[in-house]
Formats: structure tokens, sequence, C-alpha cells
């Protein structure tokens, strides 16, 4: 039998408590054909069917049934040694650095297992992973590829993703093909060396206008008086991801393909600390897939999670 991940028992706990795949998938925050990928894998690794289900229901199997108390007291017990790692690791909090964005339930998913010091340093991406390799931080929430974690010798786990948009004027609020979309390259590289690989690259890929603007007109203010200059939809970048919009400007969603910047959380790839590897299970487990593997994602070359 194959080894079988906590993260699909927790998917089978899911859909048996809810007994509607579509419910279990929502509560995991993963989309539901990965959903039910991950439950005919772990019906094929145990080698027995767990539910029975057509198009109108959804319930357990005698197997299913069965194991279903013993599934429940197994992540009880895997949750409590999570906890436990944390306590013997004493009091010394895990050091987490980040760029703009971090999960909103961080403390939550946290605070069972270890505690956790948000670094004051907010930093650009490539900044905050040599922080991490030098042990200036534990952990990193930052944008990375695959030849910055081997050079560095950093492993990397998916947290998060945003799905980039287009920010344009006029009232027009309809989808907008990113050939037919400006991205912004800017010229201070130092602080945006990361996403100027990512606009130049989708550049590349998909045949958007790449156009160099001056240090920091890539967001913020400059970034919208550049949309109303240009005239043209203009692909906004993830540290003005939430930022409001001014009135007279409106976001259209980037199709064929639909973008992706994704956030990965960085450690040094020989990390022993239970407390450190505790916190990134507790941040990690069960995020999913965040629509990166969908026929119409695009990532750059590079990104950790790109198929």
């Amino acid at each position: 039998m194959a080894d079988v991940e906590l993260r699909q028992l927790r998917y089978f706990l899911a859909v048996a408590e809810e007994l509607n795949f579509g419910r279990a998938a929502a509560r995991l925050l993963i989309a539901g054909p990965s959903l039910s990928q991950q439950i005919k894998a772990l019906e094929r690794d145990l080698g027995v069917r767990l539910f029975d289900r057509d198009r109108r229901s959804v319930t357990l199997t005698p197997a299913g049934a069965a194991l279903l108390p013993h599934t429940r007291a197994l992540l009880e017990r895997a949750d409590d040694l999570r906890r436990r790692a944390g306590r013997l690791a004493g009091s010394t909090p895990v050091r987490l650095g980040y760029v703009n964005w971090l999960p909103a339930d961080l403390t939550a998913r946290t605070s069972a297992v270890a505690p956790v010091h948000l670094d004051a340093w907010v930093a650009p991406s490539h900044a905050q992973a040599a922080r991490v390799a030098d042990g200036s931080l534990d952990l990193a929430v930052c944008w990375v590829r695959t030849e910055d974690l081997e050079e560095r010798g950093l492993s990397a786990r998916l947290l998060g993703a945003d799905r980039l948009y287009a920010v344009a004027t006029g009232d027009d609020a309809g989808e907008v093909a990113v050939e037919d979309a400006l991205v912004l390259v800017d010229e201070d590289t130092m602080s945006w060396s990361s996403w100027n690989a990512f606009a130049e690259q989708l550049a590349r890929d998909t045949g958007a206008e790449a156009r160099r603007v001056p240090a920091g007109g890539s967001t913020g203010p400059a970034f919208f008086d550049h949309v109303r200059r240009s005239g043209r939809p203009v692909v906004n970048q993830p540290k003005g991801q939430t930022a409001p919009l001014p009135p007279d400007l409106v976001r259209r969603p980037l199709i064929a393909p639909k973008v992706y910047w994704t956030w990965s959380l960085v450690r040094r790839r020989d990390e022993e600390r239970a407390a450190v590897l505790a916190v990134v299970d507790a941040l990690c487990e069960g995020v999913g897939e965040l629509g990166l593997y969908a026929a119409d994602a695009w990532l750059p070359e590079g990104d950790p999670y790109r198929r």
C-alpha cells in the first residue's frame, strides 16, 4: 500500500462530515475536481471504497464508516503532536518575514504550535529569501523561483496565490486578454527585481507589451497615473492587489491566460527545529491548488508550482 498523507485523511474527514463534495471543497479551500481526485487516490491506496456517490447524494460505505473514527483519532493525535513539538521548542518565537501579503488566519493557525514574531522590516521577495538563507529570519512569505531555492539552499511550500487583473479607465469592467494589456517594468531594479522578472516573462509568453516606467511607477498613485496616460488596461502587481481604486478606474479580469502570482513559505532546507517545521505545516496544510493547475492558468517559467 502506498504512503497515505495526512492531507488526504483530512479530505476524507471533511467529505464524511459534509456528505457533499462541493461543501467539503469550499471548507477545504480547494477545487471540487481536485478533492474528488484526492479521494479516489486515497481509496486506491487503501484498497477500499470510502463513499458511494451519485448525482444526488454521497454516503459512507461500510468500510468508510468503519475507518472514520480511526481517521478522526489519528488526525487528533497528529494535531497534538504538532502542539507538543511547539512546546518542546521553548518560548523562542519563530521569526517570520513577509513582503505585503499574509494569510488572514495566520494567528489562528499558528497559536497552538509555536509563538510567531512578525518581522518589522517589510522587504522585497528576494531580500526576504536572502534573510532566511543567512539566518536573519526563520521563515518568509515571498515569491521565489526554483533557481533561487537551489542557489540559497531553501525549500518552499505553497501558501497563497493572487490572480492578477488589469486596471483601466472608463466603465468597461469586462474581461481583457493579456495580449491587449500593458505590463510595467520598474526602473528601480533593486526594489522590484522579482516583479520585473515576472513582468518580462509574462510579456514574452503572452504578447503583452512591456513598458519601462520611472522608479516606483509600477504601483501606488504613480501606477494609477500611468493607467490614465496610457489609455489601455495595465496589469496590476501584487503589492497593489488590495489597494482601493480611484473612482475613475476599474478592474478588469485578465484572461487568455489567467495570470497568477504565487506566495511561498520559505525555510532553510536543512532546518531541523521542531517549532519552525510545525509552523510551516500549520500554515501550509490544506492550502490546495488555488486554481494554479487549470488549463488556462499562467505561471512564469521557474515558478516552483508550474507544471
